[in-house]
């Protein structure tokens, strides 16, 4: 049972990540089309910061089971 748990997060973490990184890009896109607001602005460097902080997380992880 606690497989299944641990497969249904690594599967909600995976798609959360791609959906950041989408929107990442369509902040990206939008912000070369027109200055973005405040709000847009805050979220597009929350996201960026996210995007590093989720990756780096998942290699740490990665990598102390595979040498740990």
């Amino acid at each position: 049972m606690v497989s299944l748990f641990e497969t249904i997060f690594q599967i909600s973490a995976i798609i959360l990540f791609l959906c950041s990184f989408f929107y990442y890009r369509y902040f990206k896109k939008v912000k070369r089309e027109r200055k973005l607001t405040s709000f847009e602005l805050s979220v597009y460097i929350i996201t960026q910061v996210a995007i590093y902080l989720c990756a780096g997380s998942y290699l740490l992880l990665f990598l102390e089971r595979n040498f740990g």
